[in-house]
C-alpha cells in the first residue's frame, strides 16, 4: 500500500473555502479503484494548515491518481490558494488498510 500524508498551509484570504474548493478533486479521487482512503484534517495549531492522509493499493494506483483529469485539474488551481510548497510523506508500508489499535480500547 502507498501511504501519503501531505501538509497544505493555504493562504490565510483563503483557508476558509479550501475544503470546498477540493471537494470535486476528494470525491473523484475517492471514486479511483485503487484509492484506499482520502481524508483532509484541519490543524488545530495552525488554522491554515490542511493535512491530507491518503492511501492507494499499489504503486500502479498511485501512478494512475497522478495522471488522472482530475488531479491535473487540481494542480493546475492549488498554486493560487497555496501559501508555501506543500511538504509530502510518501512511502510504502504492508497491509490494505487501518488497522485497529491495541493499546487503546472503549470502556464498558
Amino acid at each position: 500500500m502507498i501511504f501519503i500524508v501531505v501538509k497544505f498551509v493555504i493562504r490565510p484570504e483563503r483557508s476558509e473555502d479550501w475544503l470546498s474548493l477540493a471537494d470535486d478533486f476528494t470525491q473523484a479521487t475517492r471514486q479511483e479503484p485503487g484509492n484506499v482512503f482520502f481524508e483532509w484534517s484541519r490543524s488545530v495549531d495552525a488554522p491554515n494548515q490542511f493535512v491530507l492522509i491518503e492511501a492507494f493499493a499499489s504503486s500502479d494506483a498511485g501512478a494512475a491518481h497522478v495522471g488522472s483529469d482530475h488531479f491535473k485539474a487540481a494542480m493546475a488551481w492549488m498554486p493560487e490558494l497555496i501559501a508555501e510548497t506543500p511538504e509530502i510523506i510518501n512511502v510504502e508500508v504492508p497491509g490494505e488498510g487501518w488497522s485497529r489499535m491495541a493499546e487503546l480500547t472503549p470502556a464498558s
